[in-house]
């Protein structure tokens, strides 16, 4: 049977039901993945009382293991030869011209410029947050804050196009449940108010998320640009790479200026587990390159949030970070942003331009 779906503004034929609802139960494991990597980051940078380090231990660890992931397999290294030559190409001018390309055997889907291959800056300042507040605000703040930024930042995002799904009309249920979001994360973090340095370090996460809904975007079209031969997953593989790259360069230039300002630490933490958080970041950010063309931008981020909250209050419940513990009011909070995510999933009329 002729598929009759007409091809998005990305040049991509849109997502079935079926691999939609894939992608957000995809996106969930990823976001159980991520409270994880958030909890062992912000402990390994409480270890040694250095965030910077830890976040750049994180990336350039999780660096190493797609270097190696690339010599082994050959579809990686055509992937990032046919990124690399696309990026060199002249940007063509309207969509059409780029949907002529999508579908060959030959040529990616995207003309990229230089710029939509630096999601890893937002990833390395992600991981620095991380690695200097989980351990002071406990991951369910910290995880609510990232939510709020991204959940706002995905509307915009996903309505202008920037991810390889297309432009997504924004709807009074996504305008609500984000203005919902941003509501929680004040409630949420309201018991900090009479310590304003806490406070403040809510403020860190939720720019975070801001970065995080642009990194999944460009990361998204870095991968179909990557795609060799209809393979996704070495296309997500390589958009995690070009990641990982760029964010270990940013760590590497601000760790440089840390060592000298503060020197190395006396010892790192003997504790394994504390080193896997580069692990935990090539599964996430490969998963999301894969799985944004079928969800988008918004989507994607709600199925991650519902991980996260879900990982986060597990992990405060059971193993509280630091002086954090859950409160009332933080579970108050948390639940009124998992609320907020289920209202803007729900579909109803958009709200004109």
């Amino acid at each position: 049977m002729t598929d009759t779906r007409k091809p998005s503004l990305a040049g991509l034929v849109p997502a079935h039901p079926r691999e939609v609802a894939f992608g957000i139960a995809a996106a969930f494991g990823m976001g159980v993945i991520l409270a994880c990597q958030s909890r062992i980051n912000g402990e390994l940078g409480q270890r040694l009382d250095d965030g910077v380090l830890a976040a750049l231990w994180s990336f350039g660890s999780g660096w190493v293991v797609l270097l190696i992931l690339m010599a082994l397999l050959p579809g990686v290294r055509r992937g990032v030869r046919q990124l690399l030559s696309t990026v060199r190409l002249p940007s063509l001018r309207g969509d059409s011209a780029l949907d002529r390309d999508a579908g060959t055997a030959s040529r990616p889907a995207y003309r990229l410029r230089w710029w939509q291959c630096l999601g890893g800056v937002c990833g390395a300042y992600l991981v620095v947050v991380q690695s200097t507040t989980v351990g002071l605000v406990g991951v369910a703040v910290f995880t609510v804050a990232v939510v709020a930024g991204q959940a706002a930042t995905s509307l915009v995002v996903d309505r202008l196009g920037l991810g390889p799904a297309g432009r997504t009309l924004v709807t009074r249920n996504r305008v609500l449940g984000a203005s919902l979001a941003l509501g929680a994360v004040a409630l949420a973090v309201s018991d900090e108010v009479r310590t304003p340095a806490l406070l403040l370090l809510a403020v860190a996460p939720a720019l975070a998320g801001v970065g995080t809904a642009w990194q999944q975007a460009v990361n998204g079209r870095v991968s179909a640009t990557a795609t060799v031969d209809g393979n996704g997953v070495t296309g997500a593989l390589v958009a995690a790479l070009i990641n990982f790259t760029v964010g270990t360069a940013a760590l590497g230039i601000a760790a440089g200026v840390d060592i000298i300002l503060r020197g190395l630490p006396s010892e790192w933490p003997a504790a394994p587990q504390l080193y896997l958080g580069g692990l935990c970041g090539v599964a996430f950010i490969t998963g999301a390159a894969f799985i944004v063309r079928f969800t988008g931008v918004l989507l994607l981020g709600l199925g991650a949030v519902a991980g996260q909250l879900v990982g986060a209050l597990v992990l405060d419940g059971l193993i509280p970070a630091g002086d954090a513990h859950l409160t009332t009011v933080t579970l108050i909070g948390t639940l009124l942003t998992l609320v907020a995510v289920m209202i803007a999933a729900l579909p109803t009329r958009s709200v004109r331009p």
